[in-house]
């Protein structure tokens, strides 16, 4: 929010607009650090008065800011006002806060000699740990279904655990592990896939530890990083068929999901604060066909619980086959609590059609396919497939049941069950 928009009040004016159109509103956070200009805080009355005294705490050195002093009362009162001031004055749904990890590390971005190590001579910031607890009970135990997402880039313990616990108490974490992971997957020539299966695997290891959030954010799509699209192998249509495989193995995976702007219709430019999106890529029909295939996919999410509402428990999850690296096939499944309404998830990661598919299931049943990649509606070869498959007794991955796919090159097919 900027006044170069308009005023406080227009900013409630949009906030209340977006509601009425049930669009959530999570605004970026930031109190790791403020600039040094002569008209904010820094030195605020000719001292460190927000800031640490010591320059070795209060100083960023890799971003040239000033880092607030946790260990004051007033100045954590300030902090905590300031973010009730958004949630209830101005009704934004959630604070998704940013670096969080340079507050809880006083050796963050800092050279030996740079930093001061806490009364039991460790790299911790205990007054930041202290604060985020403080901040967390207080913003969600006034405003239930409000939502604090840190941004926190390394294994810190319980960051969404419960202070009582010894955690955080955010609401949820962003997941830096499985976007690095499933980015360096991605940029791999499909061949040399079969050698890095595990990068798309290991997330699960780990996936309960805590209240994730997948993100492609703007982190990932500026500074020469190149866009979602330009990071896919191949010609121009295998791109669009890598990213559909992609988007719908981050669809499947356990956690809420972040998407940022332009990646949705496969803009090939990086994102520039300076421009708007691409909007006239829209007309060419690769990009539209990509658009629809993600909008169809979070349809899927918005209308099957199974998908969300089981996120951060173990029974909502279960690999089929994890280890089919030599084709590069994922299959799993994500179980619904009450066991009604289950998807099965099958993604090719390779341009090689698998004819002779069998992939294990655990019942009996009929398998529906709802969402089928390869439809000409999303850019594939149109060929049609059966709609309606019986499990038959016959083992595979496993399992005492199983049906025969004809599993398309870049293939993603989704099941109901």
């Amino acid at each position: 929010p900027t006044s170069r928009y308009g005023t406080p009040a227009d900013f409630m004016y949009f906030v209340n607009y977006m509601h009425k159109n049930k669009i959530g509103v999570i605004l970026d956070w930031v109190p790791a650090h403020f600039p040094k200009d002569a008209h904010g805080l820094a030195e605020f009355d000719g001292t460190s008065t927000y800031e640490y005294a010591d320059p070795r705490k209060g100083e960023h050195p890799d971003w040239g800011t000033k880092v607030f002093d946790f260990g004051k009362s007033e100045v954590k009162n300030f902090l905590i006002a300031n973010a009730l001031f958004w949630v209830e004055q101005y009704h934004v749904d959630g604070l998704r806060v940013d670096a969080v990890a340079s507050i809880l590390y006083l050796d963050y971005g800092r050279e030996n000699g740079q930093w001061v190590p806490n009364k039991y001579g460790g790299n911790k910031n205990l007054e930041a740990v202290e604060f985020f607890k403080h901040l967390n009970t207080v913003v969600l135990g006034r405003n239930h279904g409000t939502l604090m997402i840190a941004e926190e880039s390394t294994a810190w313990p319980k960051v969404t655990g419960k202070a009582e616990e010894d955690g955080l108490a955010f609401s949820m974490k962003w997941n830096m592990g499985w976007m690095n992971d499933f980015l360096e997957y991605m940029k791999l020539d499909p061949y040399f896939r079969q050698y890095n299966h595990h990068k798309m695997t290991f997330s699960m290891t780990y996936a309960y530890a805590e209240k994730y959030v997948l993100v492609l954010s703007h982190d990932e799509v500026v500074h020469l990083k190149c866009s979602m699209i330009s990071k896919m192998p191949g010609q121009y249509d295998d791109k669009f068929a890598n990213l559909k495989a992609a988007y719908s193995f981050m669809i499947g995976h356990p956690g809420k999901k972040l998407l940022f702007m332009g990646q949705e219709f496969a803009q090939f430019q990086e994102w520039s604060e300076a421009r708007e999106l691409d909007w006239y890529l829209l007309g060419e029909e690769r990009h539209a066909q990509i658009k629809h295939f993600v909008k169809e996919l979070l349809h899927l999410y918005k209308k099957t619980p199974a998908l969300y509402d089981h996120d951060y428990d173990p029974n909502g999850f279960e690999w089929v086959n994890a280890n089919d690296n030599e084709r590069s096939i994922f299959s799993f499944i994500r179980h619904s609590k009450n066991g009604k309404s289950n998807l099965l998830f099958v993604i090719n990661f390779t341009p090689v059609e698998r004819i002779d598919y069998r992939v294990g299931v655990p019942r009996r049943k009929q398998y529906k396919l709802i969402l089928d990649s390869n439809a000409s509606e999303f850019g594939g070869t149109g060929k049609v497939q059966p709609e309606i498959y019986k499990a038959v007794k016959k083992e595979c991955d496993g399992m005492k049941y199983s049906f025969g796919y004809e599993l398309p090159a870049y293939g993603v097919a989704v099941f109901k069950f």
